[in-house]
């Protein structure tokens, strides 16, 4: 007697631009669990894919709790084999404190990245949206990047380079966050490659989102517009772009890489680094 196969899962973390794209360009013939903080969001992403003709289930989640996150995957777990992973879930230092950054963007990702590893199917793959804030922070020593990669997921935010008196603002929070998200995906790939699953960032630069647009119009937007007219591009990027590369390496095509991180920014850090966006 022949057997169904189970059932292949998306689970997409982040109802935005970005994960949406993504979304839609590896989850053809499976079901997409779609899980946002707020169910409003949920919704109205979950109607786009609905319409496009994909299979959306929807739930909420706050990355930022352990059993929020257990929930999520119990759920996702229970529909078939989860066989994709798209963390696109976060907040920029426009919408929050320092210490919230670090809870939702650094601890939560951590979070994700090891409740998820537990259940990942073998051949699967995620991709974990990071930002090119996170190579725009000088260098930290060699402790510092392995605490942030390898610190138990309840110790990280006690770690001192954490603490108030050393995280200088919400920006700092968030390139910190950014690089531990970058450093935790590389130690995270070894765990996963055991169960024949494959782990990495995406470093996007200004995409441009609703979220971006609301902070073109904020107090950061000058600095913002700066960026987008002097970088080797010379514009900001889309989502669908970022789709391409996600596309990439969940698929096929990509099953040599991962533990990496792929920054993709039209050049903004480049030319911060080396060029007219150079801190004067």
């Amino acid at each position: 007697m022949n057997q169904t196969p189970p059932k292949k899962v998306i689970v997409v973390i982040g109802a935005g631009s970005i994960g949406q794209a993504i979304a839609r360009r590896v989850s053809a013939g499976k079901h997409i669990v779609l899980a946002d903080l707020r169910q409003e969001n949920a919704k109205a992403a979950a109607k786009i894919l609905s319409d496009a003709g994909f299979a959306v289930s929807l739930t909420t989640v706050d990355v930022a709790s352990r059993v929020s996150v257990q929930a999520l995957v119990e759920q996702a777990n229970a529909m078939g084999d989860i066989s994709g992973v798209i963390h696109a879930a976060g907040v920029s230092p426009s919408q929050a404190s320092a210490e919230t950054i670090l809870k939702v963007d650094l601890y939560g990702t951590a979070l994700v990245l090891e409740e998820f590893g537990k259940v990942i199917a073998h051949g699967g793959a995620g991709v974990v949206i990071a930002s090119m804030s996170g190579h725009r922070l000088p260098a930290l020593s060699a402790e510092q990047d392995a605490a942030l990669a390898t610190t138990p997921v309840e110790e990280l935010l006690h770690l001192p380079m954490l603490q108030p008196d050393q995280v200088k603002d919400s920006l700092h929070a968030y390139q910190l966050s950014k690089r531990g998200n970058s450093l935790r995906v590389m130690a995270e790939a070894v765990r996963w490659g055991k169960r024949g699953a494959r782990i990495n960032t995406i470093s996007p630069g200004i995409i441009i989102t609703p979220l971006a647009n609301d902070e073109l119009k904020g107090p950061r937007g000058a600095g913002y517009r700066r960026m987008m007219d002097l970088c080797p591009a010379g514009r900001a990027g889309t989502p669908d772009e970022v789709g391409n590369v996600g596309a990439l390496l969940m698929g096929a095509d990509g099953a040599f890489i991962t533990g990496s991180d792929f920054l993709m920014d039209g050049g903004v850090t480049a030319a911060y680094w080396f060029g007219e966006l150079a801190p004067k």
